[in-house]
């Protein structure tokens, strides 16, 4: 995430949209309290602009990622090698699937939103992060596309965003659900790892395609 304003906005946001009417103590996706919080579940989405901006964007796109590319040097044909990329892992272990997507995606070089979009912040989708990279939320996005591309359950998911105490800056990583555990996929860190492994990340949101979550210490 580029901007900490932005983190207090969709903060703000958070809070607003859930109403008086949403329970507090739902059931946690695999029971797991992520990062140690408690959370306040809602499926309004409708103050999240820029996630459902990218979601419709990557709806517009998606149906030309499996159309032949020809590399040549200036078209290198990243979406193509991607989705090759995917159908290469259908079959494999699940959790080696993580492993092989954080790392094929963490290979993108990062860069802030007014450097590469003049904008103070940008959720790109897959292509657009693939051909001019991109900063943490726009990582996270392909990631979750990628594992939905091999099968995954959207509501195995979840983008995070939160606080980066030691960097003391926000920052958005891919949560995945799995065997009981929160696997985090982030571009910050080489390996996938448990949540309750890191100490430092102080959840604000997390949403997915249809739902989003309030964190709360």
């Amino acid at each position: 995430m580029s901007r900490r304003k932005f983190l207090s906005l969709m903060a703000g946001a958070a809070v607003a949209a859930t109403g008086a009417s949403m329970p507090l103590g739902e059931a946690l996706a695999s029971g797991v309290r992520l990062f140690g919080t408690n959370e306040i579940g809602s499926n309004n989405l409708s103050r999240f602009e820029k996630w459902l901006d990218v979601l419709n964007r990557y709806d517009s796109e998606s149906g030309s990622e499996l159309d032949a590319c020809q590399p040549t040097a200036t078209e290198q044909c990243h979406v193509a090698r991607w989705r090759i990329f995917l159908n290469r892992l259908a079959g494999h272990p699940l959790r080696d699937q993580l492993n092989y997507v954080n790392e094929y995606l963490n290979q993108y070089a990062y860069i802030l939103d007014p450097i590469n979009y003049g904008r103070r912040d940008y959720w790109a989708t897959p292509r657009e992060f693939m051909y001019r990279t991109g900063d943490c939320e726009d990582y996270a996005i392909s990631k979750m596309v990628s594992l939905l591309h091999l099968g995954w359950s959207q509501d195995s998911m979840r983008i995070v965003v939160l606080n980066d105490l030691n960097l003391g800056i926000p920052h958005a990583i891919l949560v995945v659900y799995f065997e009981d555990q929160a696997l985090v996929l982030d571009n910050q860190i080489p390996q996938v790892i448990e949540a309750d492994r890191i100490r430092h990340y102080e959840p604000i949101f997390s949403i997915n395609q249809d739902r989003w979550w309030l964190h709360r210490g």
